[in-house]
């Protein structure tokens, strides 16, 4: 029971980083907007495929909440009906939670997989939750933070719908991101506390310190990299997506700040790093935490200086989000060290 916890714990956490890589393949598209509305897509459990699927028609059935596109907005069915051969307002009320109101096909199934991939991971930290159960009367903590999940997933999706009735406000979009980097701490301590840990690693405070430290920087990168990121979707807004020379012509200061304190990290984890390796400290990991800072600085660069090659965006965020990862893995193997140390 609890090895199956352990991996479900594990399959849990990937779908989560699945929904973060959909995530940022939706943002790198443009495709937020493509279902308009929550949890459905244009009403439909399965979106549709044309525009012409969104038209009114005469002769036609419609369910409750099923939408159309009429004067460009949003009409929502006020109950189940079949249309006649003229339009009637009486069946239809407009969408007021916004005023965005298009259909491109590529954006709505672009969307509405990112939503699928979101309902997966919610199952999936469900199930876990209920398999944690079985550790209640030995450890209590497992089951509280199993369920504390749960509830962290569905404040995610209630965040993911605000982002949607906001049409993309910056600041909603990073809370979207910054719980999920929550959520896949959570996830990493539950793997890290039901699994076996063969490597011996040793203990050295400032080490362990420094590493809570790299982590706030890693999380503080993400931040100002999603504001970068929500200039640069301002800047295809008013130059188009063919000018990419343009999207960093005359970037605002949160960019600098994020490309100069791309510098600091580096430095503080390289000097992390020789410290582990000079003082013998076991923590293999370090290295993986080398390969994706050294992988994000190049297509923090290409993004740059080569006018954001196709999907240098979306890997960006990507590694950023298994940086962080690997960095509260390390975090948690310093804690159980130091916890060690103390009980000898």
């Amino acid at each position: 029971m609890k090895l199956t916890y352990h991996r479900l714990a594990k399959i849990s956490l990937i779908l989560v980083y699945l929904v973060i890589a959909a995530g940022a393949v939706v943002r790198m598209t443009g495709s937020g907007m493509g279902c308009p509305d929550w949890p459905k897509c244009f009403g439909y459990y399965i979106p549709p495929t044309t525009s012409g699927e969104l038209e009114w028609r005469a002769q036609k059935s419609y369910k409750k909440g099923q939408v159309i596109i009429k004067n460009e907005a949003l009409w929502v069915a006020v109950e189940d009906f079949t249309t006649t051969d003229s339009y009637s307002d009486g069946n239809w009320e407009e969408y007021t939670r916004h005023d965005y109101a298009a259909f491109n096909a590529a954006h709505t199934w672009i969307e509405y997989i990112n939503r699928l991939l979101g309902a997966l991971a919610g199952l999936a930290t469900l199930a876990l939750a209920l398999f944690s159960f079985r550790y209640w009367k030995s450890v209590k903590k497992i089951t509280l933070l199993s369920w504390l999940v749960v509830f962290g997933m569905g404040f995610q999706a209630w965040l993911g719908a605000t982002v949607v009735y906001s049409v993309l406000e910056p600041v909603k979009i990073t809370m979207h991101m910054v719980m999920a980097l929550i959520i896949v701490a959570f996830l990493i301590y539950l793997i890290h506390e039901t699994g076996k840990r063969p490597e011996i690693v040793k203990f050295d405070k400032l080490t362990a310190n420094l590493l809570w430290l790299a982590l706030g920087f890693t999380l503080i990168q993400v931040v100002l990299g999603t504001q970068v990121r929500q200039f640069v979707d301002e800047q295809i807004d008013l130059v188009g997506e063919q000018a990419k020379q343009l999207w960093l012509a005359e970037p605002q200061i949160q960019f600098y700040i994020h490309r100069s304190f791309s510098i600091l990290v580096v430095l503080l984890n390289t000097y992390i790093a020789f410290r582990i390796y000079k003082l013998k400290l076991g923590l293999s990991p370090i290295n993986w935490v080398l390969v994706l800072i050294l992988v994000e600085v190049i297509t923090g660069v290409a993004m740059n200086y080569m006018d954001f090659p196709f999907g240098t965006q979306p890997l960006h965020l990507i590694l950023a989000s298994l940086l962080f990862g690997v960095q509260i893995y390390l975090v948690l193997e310093t804690r159980k060290a130091n916890k060690s140390l103390k009980t000898l």
